[in-house]
């Protein structure tokens, strides 16, 4: 399996380690409740190297994106990011991704570990005169999450993270060493060690995602970890605070078998604008088709994938993704069913060890603060 630069930091801070999409990565340190409510109530740092980094640029970059993402980029200002779904010619789901609008005609997509192939040749091979450099491998993503963040990123970024807004991203310099930041492929005005750091994460707390070159990867995770606010978080909490926000897991909540219309949320797919699957959308609002909702336990369990869903005693769908919610100490889950029973407040049960478990469709998220 692949390891990020920062295997043996994960391993000195008493990382358990599990083989994920093709990488072996953190589980977790000191437990996966401990570290869900660091991020809750303090502030974590995650390695999110596994993900994929793909550097699109060229003239017509804009309009050819939006020619690929069901949610358009070609309005969006230097330094937003959008989220979206490319669809292959099915209607179908390849990944979802966020892509930045990191410099004039220049764009970072970031695409799901085990989908970074894919999507790199899917791009390709939809679009003309387009570059697209895949950084995976040189670039680390460090994800510092919860309600400290700011406090302790802005106690060693160069710039304003008061005015970075949700879903928005810009170059700065970390201080305490000196590194450019592609500099082959970026100019770099600044001391410092050079990073792109964006205000995104995939709990539900305020952070930031903050991009450096691998050699940096290390210092960064220390650096962190040494201010006494921050502790390492692995993917089991990043699973538990993920769900109970109502985040897709791509290859457990979508598979390659649904469409946009069918995960949601609904903003994620403008049919303003023509993009690659939307004829079958269109054909397919017409149609009946099961829909991804969050489901509620009235009963005692635990809800995990694959358990089946059903109304009146009998099966109507599946679970994706359940668990036990750290903070509401409830089962809470996604899962497909049909559209026609899809409403909030509709009554099912989730089958757990041949028992039937009340449950209950209800809004997204499951947590609020």
């Amino acid at each position: 399996m692949k390891r990020t630069p920062l295997y043996q930091e994960h391993l000195a801070a008493g990382a358990r380690m599990v083989g994920f999409a093709g990488w072996e990565m953190p589980i977790q340190y000191s437990g996966i409740i401990d570290e869900h409510f660091q991020v809750r109530k303090q502030c974590g740092v995650f390695d999110v190297s596994h993900m994929g980094d793909l550097l699109i640029r060229g003239p017509q970059a804009a309009a050819q994106l939006d020619w690929l993402l069901t949610n358009p980029i070609s309005k969006a200002p230097v330094g937003k990011a959008v989220y979206g779904h490319l669809l292959d010619v099915d209607g179908q789901i390849i990944d979802d991704v966020i892509t930045y609008h990191i410099s004039d005609g220049q764009y970072l997509m970031v695409p799901n570990a085990s989908n970074v192939d894919r999507v790199r040749e899917w791009v390709t091979g939809n679009t003309k005169g387009l570059e697209v450099l895949d950084l995976s491998t040189r670039l680390v993503c460090l994800a510092v999450q919860g309600p400290l963040a700011e406090e302790v990123m802005q106690g060693m970024v160069s710039t304003d993270l008061s005015t970075l807004k949700r879903f928005r991203g810009r170059f700065a310099f970390l201080s305490g060493g000196s590194s450019q930041f592609l500099p082959d492929l970026f100019v770099n005005e600044g001391e410092g060690v050079g990073c792109y750091i964006a205000r995104t994460g995939y709990t539900g707390e305020d952070g930031f995602e903050v991009l450096v070159e691998d050699r940096d990867a290390a210092w960064l995770w220390n650096r962190l970890l040494g201010t006494g606010k921050v502790r390492p978080v692995g993917l089991g909490a990043r699973d538990t605070l993920r769900l109970e926000m109502g985040y897709l897991l791509s290859g457990t909540d979508f598979d390659g078998s649904q469409t946009s219309l069918q995960t949601g949320p609904s903003w994620v797919v403008k049919m303003d604008h023509p993009f690659i699957g939307r004829d079958v959308l269109i054909l397919q609002r017409d149609r009946k088709y099961d829909v991804l909702v969050a489901i509620k336990l009235g009963g005692k369990g635990v809800p995990r994938h694959g358990y089946a869903i059903a109304r009146a005693g009998k099966e109507v769908g599946k679970v994706t993704s359940g668990n036990m919610s750290p903070c509401l100490k409830e089962g809470v889950a996604l899962g497909y069913v049909p559209q026609r029973i899809s409403a909030v407040g509709t009554e099912l049960a989730v089958m757990i060890r041949g028992e039937a478990v009340p449950a209950r469709i209800v809004e997204l998220p499951f947590y609020r603060k």
